[in-house]
């Protein structure tokens, strides 16, 4: 699909009909691989790159990206568009401003994956029913794909796009049966103090380094508490335990009802905390307290905190004004 993705781009520059593409550069090593943006097509043909290692979620880039004058090509996988979808309707994206490009996607690689499995040298990578053949230093590896998918492709909640102005490749459909709360259930099955140790085991590795704010689509203030040093909670090495929580706390319920469970977090984490499963414990009780609701399913929709009606609140016993339950 990379050729198919690189010549489209090209046609769309030459053409005039945007004057950038978003998409993915190669860097040194095969999976070092960085979103960027291209405005020269002879750029674009030698640096351009889509394998299964591309699996950074392009959308947060169009916040700045839709702002500038002209138009932007953007590439998105089916959960991507999720994000895009909640960004426009937080209008925090110029949808004018950009031509959306749906790309089929069954799995993304994780490169830690295949490190534990003693993978190392890597040099090339492609997929072949099933089985992803790598390409290293030392010889050709085989390995099925699912055991060295990303979490959130293992678990992934949909392959159907929900926006696009053109889509290459197939469209999927929404997966009705992934096991993506199974860890939460279990931790939710553990006793408070079982989940305390848990957390606090997880959170003490934290650097606050802050890349899980910054790549998570949700987290799009212009100017965030955590770096402003009249706040008292300025970005700063951790100096106990509560602190070392509260970061990571706030910045859940920050981006809850608004969380489209990109994984994003957890994947850019250098210290493989599992982030995500904090939002999707918010995720999973929304459904619960609320019925079904998927963020970025749809532009304008609202999430349950953002749209409260009595029928519909958590907390039915709460009194309402003028006496009502």
């Amino acid at each position: 699909m990379q050729n198919e993705l690189k010549w489209r781009g090209l046609e769309l520059l030459k053409d005039g009909a945007v004057d950038r593409i978003l998409g993915w550069r190669a860097g040194q090593f095969v999976y070092d691989i960085t979103p960027d943006v291209f405005t020269d097509p002879e750029d674009l043909e030698k640096n351009f790159i889509y394998n299964e290692f591309c699996g950074a979620n392009l959308s947060k880039y169009l916040i700045a990206e839709s702002a500038k004058e002209g138009k932007v090509a953007v590439f998105l996988k089916p959960c991507d568009t999720y994000s895009f979808n909640q960004l426009c309707t937080e209008h925090r994206i110029h949808r004018e401003n950009v031509y959306v490009i749906g790309i089929e996607c069954y799995g993304k690689v994780s490169v830690d994956a295949l490190r534990q499995r003693g993978i190392d040298g890597i040099t090339g990578i492609r997929s072949e029913m099933g089985s992803l053949k790598i390409d290293t230093i030392y010889g050709e590896e085989s390995v099925p794909a699912m055991e060295v998918y990303a979490e959130r492709c293992r678990n992934c909640k949909s392959k159907k796009h929900v926006v696009f102005d053109e889509l290459i490749g197939a469209d999927g459909e929404v997966v009705d049966d992934c096991d993506r709360f199974d860890m939460v259930e279990k931790l939710e099955q553990m006793s408070a103090q079982e989940r305390f140790e848990f957390w606090r085991g997880e959170l003490s590795r934290c650097i606050r380094c802050n890349a899980c704010r910054n790549v998570c689509p949700a987290c799009s203030c212009e100017k965030c508490v955590f770096d402003n040093p009249k706040s008292g909670v300025l970005n700063k090495a951790a100096a106990d335990n509560f602190e070392e929580n509260m970061f990571h706390i706030i910045r859940a319920y920050h981006v809850a009802g608004r969380c489209t469970d990109c994984g994003e977090c957890s994947r850019v984490c250098p210290e493989h905390i599992p982030l995500h499963l904090l939002n999707r414990k918010f995720i999973k009780d929304y459904n619960e307290l609320y019925g079904d609701f998927v963020a970025g399913e749809s532009v304008g929709q609202m999430s349950p905190v953002a749209d409260f009606t009595t029928d519909r609140d958590a907390e039915p016993s709460v009194v309402q004004k003028g006496g009502d339950q």
